[in-house]
């Protein structure tokens, strides 16, 4: 986009935020996200590319946007960010009080319980949002993909090269998961109620002969529980929190089905 170089000028300049023509690509920019015209970051090949300049475009639209009272139905709002709009045209199902702000995008087919959906996010299509779950600013969330109630999903906006947080296809976060700091949930993932991931988490393999270890990275189709591991202070030995891969989603199975059936197969309580 042309307003790239715009942002940059901008982003190494604050005086040139007060340039009408740089409001205006800023403004185009945070459009074109809201639209999924461009991304925060987007698939390449096997590998994610962060987009930075998007990013700085985002952190530069919160001082251009002045602070708004805004009164919609019995609810009121005090804050610089228009709310998106205009969900009927988009084939997006929203229940009341969901919110989603201006800025993100949602493709057509995603549902949206009461739950909050941040600035730069990126929702495909079939996903649902369940209740009281949050997509953080700059999430990329795939198709097809489950967040269950309460579900956290964290916003990684600074540093500008920082990858966000990354749900591919088909994944399917359990009730009261956390997955913040750019951790990266491979595609058709299913992760048990509360598993927490964040960027430095270790993820350990158990289902073979020796544990593989990975770092905020979850592999496709992976079926993950929480666990710890023992780790050595000064003032004693202690349990720390991790997350335990116990089996593989098979194919010939649906997302649940596929959950209780690796946990019962490794003797863990449904």
């Amino acid at each position: 986009m042309k307003e790239k170089v715009q942002i940059e000028q901008a982003w190494d300049n604050r005086e040139l935020t007060k340039d009408p023509s740089i409001v205006n690509a800023i403004e185009n920019v945070i459009q074109a996200l809201n639209d999924g015209h461009i991304r925060v970051a987007e698939p390449v090949g096997e590998k994610w590319q962060v987009n930075e300049w998007v990013k700085k475009a985002i952190l530069l639209y919160f001082p251009i946007r002045k602070m708004e009272l805004k009164e919609i139905g019995i609810f009121e709002y005090h804050d610089k960010m228009k709310l998106k709009t205009g969900y009927e045209s988009l084939g997006v199902r929203v229940v009341p009080p969901a919110v989603a702000r201006h800025g993100a995008y949602l493709a057509k087919g995603v549902i949206l319980m009461p739950s909050y959906v941040n600035i730069g996010a990126y929702v495909d299509e079939g996903t649902m949002v369940d209740t009281w779950a949050t997509v953080g600013s700059c999430a990329q969330v795939g198709k097809n993909v489950h967040l269950s109630g309460g579900v956290g999903i964290g916003g990684v906006l600074e540093p500008p090269q920082a990858s966000p947080v990354i749900i591919e296809d088909g994944a399917f976060i359990g009730s009261r998961c956390i997955v913040v700091e750019g951790a990266h949930i491979g595609a058709r993932a299913v992760l048990g109620a509360g598993v927490t991931i964040t960027g430095s988490s270790k993820i350990l393999d158990v289902t073979g002969n020796e544990v593989v270890e990975y770092k905020g990275y979850v592999p496709a189709d992976s079926v993950v529980i929480p666990g710890s591991y023992p780790k050595t202070f000064p003032a004693g030995s202690f349990h720390v929190p991790c997350a335990l891969i116990i089996g593989k989603r098979k194919a010939s199975t649906d997302l649940k089905t596929s959950l209780n059936d690796a946990l019962r197969e490794n003797n863990i309580a449904v």
